[in-house]
């Protein structure tokens, strides 16, 4: 029992490393517009207020509040949902498709309230996300322009139905635990250490856009714009949409004069690719921690395939494996191999594969 306390023990700490690090900036890829979005309306009526007082008065932000808001109701939820994972295991698990459904959803509303800011349209005034009418009157009563804690604390908590990549391997590591307490001290270990730079990259980004002053809103707004094709492309990405910024980036890589040697991408030693890749029924796949190598994979049409899925200390958002178009989903261990049976495809098909966050992708042709 004290050998098992101990194990659990070193396990915390290897979690909240992992958010330390690769957690941080993981989840403030996929999560960073929400954040903004929070701040958005605060900043705005900020700037609007400073301007009215004197023309040479420095725009000062109380950017750590709101944050910290956010990632206080993010640090709860996530703690609270690891231990119903503990509990009832993966019947939260979110369907590739819903997940993309989400993460368009938020790119819409991301845009929306870019175009909020930058006064397109009144229609848009609908984006931002304020209490309820009754709400706000008994808070204004209570407590005059303390309603500003509403928006941060609710998409903070918005954040546990778009899970990074790595996020969703500390709510398998979760499931896989069975006990309500181990479940939320996993998520509780792994949030909080990816709390420390996903607050940094936020405030410097923030104050950034402050040392501009006259621009301030604009760069908020832009921020947002970046946050929304980025959104976008991972739901589309997610779907299996063959037609994306990623993809067609990676895409580009394929046609490349020179492809590099799998080590000088990966962990994996002495393994090349070859520009022209082999038609075969037994095809594999290295998942890095920055993508799948190669992008494009042949495969022999009208017999059943076996792709060969290889990590080697991989700790990304790779590990979570999706193929969309035939509902496939897999978690892949850190350092192994896993086998996915793919049934027989008819010549000219493509499938489009990527990490369940929608960041990287791959294909298989079927000739």
């Amino acid at each position: 029992m004290v050998q098992q306390e101990k194990n659990m023990d070193t396990s915390l700490w290897i979690v909240f490393l992992t958010g330390l690090t690769a957690g941080g900036l993981s989840c403030m890829a996929i999560q960073g517009g929400l954040l903004t979005s929070s701040l958005a309306s605060q900043i705005e009526t900020h700037v609007q207020v400073t301007r009215k007082k004197k023309k040479n008065t420095k725009i000062n932000l109380p950017l750590a509040q709101p944050i910290a808001l956010f990632l206080i109701a993010k640090l709860v939820v996530y703690t609270l949902f690891g231990v119903l994972l503990g509990v009832l295991g993966s019947v939260f698990d979110l369907t590739p498709q819903m997940r993309a459904g989400l993460q368009i959803a938020i790119a819409i509303f991301m845009l929306g309230n870019a175009m909020r800011l930058l006064n397109v349209h009144p229609i848009f005034r609908y984006f931002n996300i304020e209490p309820p009418p009754a709400m706000r009157r008994w808070i204004r009563r209570k407590a005059k322009g303390q309603e500003t804690w509403f928006s941060p604390l609710f998409l903070g908590a918005l954040t546990v139905f778009i899970p990074c990549g790595v996020t969703q391997t500390m709510m398998a590591l979760a499931v896989s635990t069975g006990s309500p307490l181990q479940g939320g001290m996993i998520m509780f270990a792994f949030t909080l250490g990816a709390s420390p730079l996903f607050f940094l990259l936020t405030y410097l980004a923030t104050k950034l856009g402050a040392l501009m002053e006259k621009y301030f809103v604009r760069f908020v707004a832009l921020a947002l714009v970046i946050f929304t094709f980025l959104s976008l492309d991972s739901g589309l990405n997610i779907l299996g949409f063959p037609y994306t910024i990623s993809r067609l980036t990676n895409a580009s890589r394929v046609n490349a004069n020179t492809i590099p040697r799998i080590d000088d991408r990966t962990n994996f030693p002495s393994v090349s690719v070859n520009a022209t890749p082999e038609v075969s029924s037994d095809v594999v796949v290295y998942a890095n921690n920055d993508g799948y190598y190669p992008y494009e994979s042949l495969a022999t049409a009208g017999v059943p395939v076996t792709l060969r899925l290889k990590t080697n200390n991989t700790i990304s958002c790779s590990r979570s494996f999706i193929i969309p178009s035939l509902n496939i989903k897999a978690l892949l261990d850190a350092t192994g191999e896993k086998l996915i049976e793919i049934p027989p495809q008819k010549a000219g098909t493509t499938l489009a594969y990527s990490c369940s966050m929608g960041m990287y992708t791959g294909v298989i042709k079927f000739q």
